[in-house]
């Protein structure tokens, strides 16, 4: 067997080279660079195509193509953050919750001592210092999922 190498021209084509040329000029039909005859002409020889020599002369006169741009690469977490936790935005979800509800406990605090003419015991520190105590406890102990070994669906 001869040691040379076979010119690219004279590569044999791989149906996805010839799906790569129709791409290429299926681009060229929509772009307005190929009328829908000269399209059918050229497409029909790019599937007929049996090396690399038969297809590079039907895009030659088409520009490249766009370069694909690369995925964007996904953004490393903050030193000091674990792989897996939720960001702070989710943790700050119970405290609004808590943080809602206080305003509206003190808002009615607020209206029932303006009708009174006097201010009243300060009756919404009580149900507000239980729902505190619930939330913190709920954000250091976390979800099943945030636990080692844990995940939502229980034992």
């Amino acid at each position: 067997m001869d040691d040379q190498k076979l010119p690219p021209d004279r590569m044999r084509a791989s149906d996805a080279d010839r799906d790569a040329c129709a791409e290429r000029l299926a681009r060229g039909l929509q772009e307005g660079r190929l009328d829908l005859a000269e399209y059918q002409e050229r497409l029909g020889l790019a599937m007929r195509a049996k090396v690399m020599g038969d297809l590079w002369p039907l895009t030659a006169d088409l520009p490249e193509p766009p370069a694909v741009p690369e995925p964007a690469a996904e953004i490393p977490p903050a030193p000091g953050a674990r792989a897996g936790q939720p960001e702070w935005r989710d943790r700050l979800e119970p405290w609004r919750g808590l943080a809602a509800i206080s305003v509206i406990l003190i808002g009615i605090w607020g209206v029932t001592s303006i009708i009174a003419a006097e201010p009243l015991l300060f009756w919404p520190m009580i149900p507000i210092g239980f729902m505190f105590l619930f939330t913190l406890a709920g954000a250091i102990a976390g979800t099943p999922t945030d636990r080692p070994g844990g995940d939502s669906r229980g034992p």
